[in-house]
This record gives structure tokens, C-alpha cells and sequence, in this order.
């Protein structure tokens, strides 16, 4: 750490030792898949654990001290390499999944578990504790909040009724215990700041990154997985995430529908995510286009196949209505693969100039710009070079860097 101390010709800038920190990390959504939030946590947990800085590392979760998720993570890994990325492999619901579905159940576990949790945590007041998952629980010392969106405040119709009372329940006594709040874009703080929820001062944002892994395959690469997944690398339009009313899968299952035929039947509609809330419409709808053979839904991909997957699209077309950083926008940039995506919230942002946006709401939109990008050779060729260079400038170590830095700041 630099210190300004006064000298004969002013002040002068002094190296320091570093200040050793002590970060309780909650580790909720530390288990796999790992998506979204889930991946944020295991990206930083690891390197917190192997930063100079972090003299002791210890993790939390619903009310409970873990020894080591991470382990327990690696080792569901198939090749059973402990350095590599934890496989995304089913799991069964957690807590906070069945409270989803009811709201008494909520009400009464948001009055329950706060007291438990700060009495678990009581005597750790020289710690920082870091929730990478929005909520604070009672803590004597300094603490760090990650509040990935507001869709909750924005949206409320994107999510069941008792997802939105949790948050409505729990973010605001959540932030009157957090010391600094890490958003994961810019768009993310201004919406905090527009609802007065933070002082600007005490609000960073920091943004996400694509895993190493998501990087331009060979054909020699890509093979594996295309025989295994029973794809042809360039000729297929991707769509990665929860099948869910915010991802706006429906308008895109409807753009594609209006293309020419040969285009559909050329290049067809991939859509790889679970089966979210309030999805039976659009899941019934990709039922009929899959008889009609111009779409195909995978339900899970292995963690193995995923960076290939990506990476042998012709496109990637994302035109959620929401997100608070789009992580799926760039691994596809960084897979090499061009971008669609959405020209509200934080789209723009994240792609940086690097995309095709397009209005969410508006079908003819969507159709239109599909079939440009998918017909435009100059266009792809544009989108992968701007993409490439835009995920470079996005990676997890300098996000952990800049996570650290709010550390020491408070520390």
C-alpha cells in the first residue's frame, strides 16, 4: 500500500507493507451448476484463496462454517483434475429454491435467520465479511455486498411472488448493514443511485468476465463436442441461459420462426438452459419447432462441452429484457463468437460497441437483425475480431483485483 508522507520538497509517496486481510466469504451459491451467481463466487473464491494479500479465508453459509466448498466442488470434476473448472452438473433445490414458492415460508424465515445468523458470526469483528449474493446478515465489523440487479424492484413480473417478497424483505436491512456494495456494471449503480439506496461513495462497480476456458476452438477442437452434442460448427444460432420470462426466449423462438426457411433449416436455433419459473409456454413452443426441425433445446451441457459449444456457433443471440451484467454475452466474445443482444439495461455496456442490439419487445426487430448477422460474412467477421478484443479487457483476476481493493480500502 502507498502512503503520502510529507519530505523537504513536499509530500512524497511511500511503500508500505501491504495490510493482511481476514475475509469471511459467504458461500451460498457455491454449488454446482454454476451459473450467474454461483460462477461470480467460485471465480472469486479461488482467487481469494491464492492472493499474497488474503492471510485467512474462511466461508459461510446459511448459518454454518464450511471447511472447503471449493474441494467439494472440484471434485465432481470428470477428469478429476482439482485445478480445473467444476463440472455443471444437476442438483438437487436448496433452501432458498423451496422458499421460491412460498411466501409465508419467507416471511418467516426472514425473521428467524438474521438473529441466528449474527449470533454464528459473533466475535469475527475484525473480519471482512464479502456476501457475493446480495444479503448482509448482523456483523460486527466491516462488510461487502455484491448486488448483481434489481429485478426484483424493476421487473417484479420476471420472478414468483415469494423471490420478490425475500428481496423486498431482506435487501434494505441488508444494505443498512453494508459498509460498500459491489455491483457488477455501471448500469446496476445508477439504478441504485437513481433509488437513493447507497451514496455514491460507497458504491463500486466492478464488472464480471469470461472463464479461460471460453476461447476460439480449432475444427480439431471442436470436434469432440460437436459429435457429442450433434451439431455442425457455423451452422447454428445460440442461445445460453435459464429458460425464463426475463431471458426473453419466447420473441426469440417468434423472430426466428418469421426467417426464410432455408435460413431456419440452414442454421437452426440451439437454446442450451435449464427450465425456469413460469416456463411452460415457451417450452411447448420450442416443442413444436423441434418436430418442425429448426430448433434444437438442450436442457443441460456438461461443463466440458460448454466453451465449444460457444464457440461453434455462427451466432449468439441474447436479447434478454434484463440483466444486471450478462455474463453469457461475453463468453460468446470470448469464444470468438459474434453477438446479439438487447439494446437496454446493461447490454450496451458490457458488448461495448462489440454487438448487434436490437430492441427486446420488438419481434420484427429480433427477425431483422438475425437474419443480417447471419447472412453477413463482413459483419461476422467485424463482431468476432471486436468481440475478442473487447473480452480482453474483461477478466476475472483483475476482477478480484479491483474486489481486493474495496477490501483494503475499508480495512
Amino acid at each position: 500500500m502507498r502512503w503520502l508522507v510529507p519530505g523537504m520538497d513536499g509530500f512524497l509517496i511511500s511503500q508500505n507493507s501491504t495490510k493482511k486481510l481476514d475475509v469471511i466469504l459467504a458461500a451460498d451459491a457455491l454449488r454446482p451448476p454454476l451459473t450467474g451467481i454461483g460462477r461470480y463466487t467460485y471465480e472469486v473464491a479461488r482467487r481469494l484463496a491464492q492472493h499474497d494479500t488474503v492471510e485467512r479465508l474462511r466461508y459461510f453459509s446459511m448459518g454454518q462454517w464450511l471447511d472447503d466448498p471449493l474441494a467439494v466442488l472440484h471434485s465432481s470434476t470428470a477428469a478429476g483434475d482439482a485445478s480445473s473448472t467444476p463440472l455443471a452438473v444437476p442438483r438437487g433445490p436448496t433452501l432458498r429454491t423451496r422458499l421460491a414458492t412460498s411466501p409465508l415460508a419467507v416471511r418467516v424465515y426472514c425473521a428467524l435467520t438474521p438473529t441466528y445468523f449474527g449470533w454464528r458470526l459473533r466475535g469475527n469483528g475484525k473480519s471482512i465479511y464479502h456476501a457475493p449474493n446480495y444479503i448482509v446478515p448482523p456483523f460486527q465489523g466491516k462488510t461487502v455486498s455484491t448486488v448483481h440487479d434489481l429485478s426484483h424492484v424493476l421487473y417484479p413480473q420476471f420472478h414468483p411472488r415469494a423471490r420478490v417478497d425475500y428481496l423486498n424483505l431482506t435487501l434494505g436491512p441488508s444494505l443498512a448493514r453494508t459498509t460498500h456494495v459491489i455491483t457488477v456494471s455501471e448500469a446496476v449503480r445508477q439504478e441504485m443511485l437513481e433509488r437513493g439506496l447507497m451514496p455514491p461513495e460507497r458504491i463500486t462497480a466492478i464488472l464480471e468476465a469470461a472463464d479461460a476456458s471460453f476461447c476460439p476452438h480449432t475444427p480439431e477442437m471442436l470436434a469432440p463436442a460437436m459429435q457429442a452434442l450433434g451439431l455442425r460448427p457455423g451452422h447454428y444460432c445460440l442461445f445460453v441461459g435459464t429458460v425464463e420470462p426475463r431471458k426473453n426466449v419466447e420473441r426469440l423462438i417468434q423472430a426466428y420462426e418469421l426467417l426464410p426457411d432455408e435460413i431456419r433449416r440452414a442454421c437452426p436455433l440451439v437454446v442450451a438452459g435449464g427450465k425456469g419459473w413460469n416456463s411452460e409456454t415457451v417450452h411447448a413452443r420450442m416443442a413444436k419447432a423441434s418436430q418442425e426441425g429448426w430448433l434444437r433445446y438442450m436442457s443441460f451441457v456438461d461443463q466440458r462441452w460448454l466453451p465449444a459449444l460457444y464457440a461453434g456457433a455462427r451466432l449468439m443471440a441474447y436479447p434478454s429484457l434484463y440483466e444486471g451484467f450478462g455474463l453469457p454475452i461475453v463468453e460468446a466474445m470470448a469464444s470468438g463468437t459474434p453477438v446479439l443482444t438487447s439494446n437496454t439495461s446493461c447490454m450496451p455496456e458490457v458488448s461495448a460497441g462489440a454487438a448487434k442490439l436490437v430492441n427486446p419487445l420488438d419481434v420484427e426487430d429480433i427477425r431483422h437483425a438475425l437474419e443480417a448477422c447471419i447472412c453477413d460474412e463482413v459483419w461476422l467477421a467485424e463482431a468476432r475480431s471486436k468481440g475478442l478484443a473487447r473480452a480482453s479487457t474483461l477478466s476475472w483476476d483483475r476482477c478480484v483485483e479491483e474486489t481486493i481493493s474495496v477490501y483494503q480500502m475499508l480495512a
